[in-house]
């Protein structure tokens, strides 16, 4: 009897045991699961990290040095564009002869506009020209701000009309347009010679979180209408920096591409397997599938 009791009792605790492995691989199979998932997470939050961080190529604080050659800063003046041109000097009655009449502004008419309110200007005509009072036709098309005023200053002096001219040259329809995913997209007017990229897109109020940072591409267009596109990696100081868009230029087009997630949202349900909460259920299913059939397996044996 003494036997058989033990036989019974060691029966017993080997079903007991049966039982308890199988509960004890599955939780096993669900922790490990849930730490690959875990590890597969942070590793996937570096690589986004590294997609989203601007000029990653400076570090320590280290002053970073631009290489090879620097991108012209300088707007030159191309057909189209509308300037105004303002002539001072200490006798206002001589230099109204060449300033155009000033045209009230309308209350509340602001933003980038074609009209006439404000400073009256000239429009560059195709051939680069325009008609400057007494001095005639004018070639401003290729010339910067200053080197317009310097021109006409000259003219006036060397001609002995007027002694001491100070001689104002400013942008009027000057503008540039920022597309794609920036939180304000839109068309910026061009008020001053050097501005940046990142003048640029700080004016659209940076990239949105679904910007890609590695392919931001500027559209520039020539007199003649061609476009000339550049891309620029916004991660790499050095890209930015030696980029020939780095400064904006009249009609600039500066588009922000989407990235993946972005995209995926114009399909049904295309970013779900790409959520947390979606890999921690199917972890979650594959380790509850996983212990189940090895409980049906011991059972059965």
């Amino acid at each position: 009897m003494l036997i058989n009791s033990t036989n019974q009792q060691a029966i017993e605790d080997m079903n007991c045991h049966n039982k308890i492995m199988p509960a004890r691989k599955g939780l096993a199979l669900k922790r490990n699961g849930l730490l690959l998932f875990a590890l597969l997470y942070l590793m996937s939050s570096c690589d986004v990290s590294k997609r989203i961080t601007y000029f990653q190529d400076i570090q320590n604080q280290q002053t970073a040095s631009s290489t090879g050659e620097q991108p012209s800063p300088e707007i030159r003046l191309r057909p189209e564009d509308k300037i105004s041109i303002v002539v001072n000097s200490k006798v206002p009655e001589l230099t109204a002869l060449f300033n155009l009449p000033y045209t009230p502004r309308v209350l509340g008419h602001e933003g980038i506009s074609n009209s006439s309110y404000g400073t009256s200007g000239y429009i560059i005509r195709n051939d680069g020209t325009i008609d400057f009072p007494v001095l005639g036709s004018v070639e401003v098309a290729g010339k910067t701000r200053d080197e317009l005023a310097a021109f006409i200053k000259s003219e006036l002096i060397d001609r002995n009309l007027v002694n001491d001219p100070v001689v104002t040259v400013e942008f009027i329809n000057l503008q540039f347009a920022v597309m794609g995913e920036v939180r304000v997209p839109g068309s910026y007017k061009i008020n001053r010679d050097h501005i940046t990229l990142l003048d640029a897109l700080s004016m659209a109020g940076d990239l949105s979180i679904n910007g890609k940072r590695d392919n931001v591409l500027v559209l520039r267009p020539d007199s003649s209408g061609n476009l000339t596109a550049y891309n620029v990696d916004m991660r790499s100081f050095d890209n930015v920096q030696n980029s020939p868009a780095y400064y904006i230029h009249q009609n600039d087009y500066i588009y922000v591409e989407p990235n993946k997630k972005r995209a995926n949202e114009s399909t049904v349900n295309a970013n779900t397997v790409q959520s947390a909460a979606f890999w921690i259920s199917v972890v979650s299913l594959l380790a509850s599938v996983a212990t189940t059939v090895s409980v049906l397996m011991t059972r059965s044996r």
